[in-house]
């Protein structure tokens, strides 16, 4: 008989899995292997995230675990920055490599590399990197100078690094410490003595996939492959890699919907009760970007540009029960939390504590500022 719950229960089991609701103390490196990693497109964001997820959280915990290697910080899912747990990075890189999504023809019609010139530019950038650790500008000015590769000049300074995500997803490539202001690269397995080789994406697919499903469960397969590619993997890889855990998750009906856990969760998911705890969580958390920002049962779809805004950014969040219910931001000593208006009326008390919880991280005192948004 398939379990029946709902989305209150849902949610509240989910805030469990993530640390949030009830705050645990995890260290960084197991917060992130906890969430499948943790988006770094803003290094102060992925910071928060862990902070807000551990009751007692140390400074700079996370430079620590990069300086010795445990954490690794390079191209992951959609594209963008992560960190990850360097022991395990290697099964999200591998499935993100099986894309090949630079092989696509409008993907080398722009860069003007083949197959074959993508292949000499990672043995460039691997012999480059050999026992180094270069910033952006000394490994470009390396590239340039190779045959065959002096029209890259332009597209190599942009920031979003899209010729080098071929390569990091090889394992190729990682971020090395800052110089500065500078980032730098290196080889991960260089950087890293907890670093491991990247798998078959057969083999990572039941580490990734199970991974998905205990910390944003319940979800579907589709809910994977986006939170994973956003269009870099195929329906058709997707249903093969689902396959390989298929055995090891368990279908349970969320108010009408057809999803999975891991079958291991399914008690506790059952004995899960809803919460009106209240949260707040900063920009590019993954409790918003690992089921989707499209994800009604999360962010209602009429505040969803509320959340994601122009130019990729995702805003920081109030939470009440694992729904948005508004959005914040810090001006200098002051927390301007913008409640959406048809969320009731806003909980102040619970909101002025969690401010608190923030200034204690921020290490100032901070006031909460409410202002009602209506649509």
């Amino acid at each position: 008989m398939t379990l029946s719950v709902t989305w209150p229960q849902a949610l509240a089991w989910r805030l469990e899995r993530q640390l949030v609701d009830p705050i645990g103390n995890l260290p960084a490196l197991e917060i992130v292997r906890r969430l499948g990693g943790v988006q770094a497109q803003v290094a102060s964001c992925a910071e928060l995230a862990i902070q807000l997820r551990q009751r007692t959280p140390a400074r700079n915990e996370v430079a620590g675990a990069l300086s010795d290697g445990s954490l690794i910080k390079t191209w992951g899912m959609r594209g963008t920055l992560h960190l990850f747990a360097a022991d395990e990075a290697g099964s999200y890189l591998a499935l993100l490599a099986a894309g090949r999504s630079w092989e696509t023809p409008a993907w080398q019609r722009f860069f003007g590399l083949s197959p074959a010139k993508i292949e000499g530019l990672r043995e460039v950038v691997r012999d480059v990197l050999d026992g180094r650790v270069l910033t952006r500008e000394e490994v470009n000015a390396q590239i340039v100078k190779t045959r065959g590769y002096e029209h890259l000049a332009a597209e190599l300074k942009s920031g979003w690094g899209t010729l080098f995500k071929p390569l990091a997803w090889q394992g190729d490539i990682c971020f090395g410490p800052g110089r500065g202001t500078r980032v730098t690269f290196a080889r991960p397995e260089q950087i890293s003595s907890s670093w491991q080789p990247l798998p078959s994406a057969d083999e990572a697919a039941r580490p990734v996939f199970l991974r998905y499903f205990e910390s944003y469960g319940p979800a579907t397969p589709t809910h994977v492959r986006r939170w994973l590619a956003r269009g870099r993997v195929s329906v058709k890889q997707q249903r093969a890699w689902f396959a390989t855990v298929a055995d090891e998750v368990t279908k349970v009906d969320v108010d009408g919907e057809e999803m999975y856990v891991r079958s291991e969760d399914v008690d506790a998911l059952a004995a899960s009760k809803g919460t009106d705890s209240v949260r707040l969580l900063g920009g590019f958390d993954e409790w918003v970007l690992g089921p989707g920002t499209d994800d009604p049962h999360v962010i209602s779809p009429n505040r969803r540009a509320a959340v994601s805004r122009a130019a990729g950014w995702i805003a920081p969040i109030v939470l009440v029960g694992g729904v948005v219910r508004g959005t914040w931001r810090q001006d200098a000593d002051r927390v301007a939390i913008d409640w959406f208006s048809e969320s009731g009326k806003p909980p102040s008390a619970k909101l002025g504590s969690e401010v608190e919880r923030l200034g204690a991280l921020f290490g100032r005192r901070l006031t909460a500022e409410l202002a009602v948004v209506r649509l």
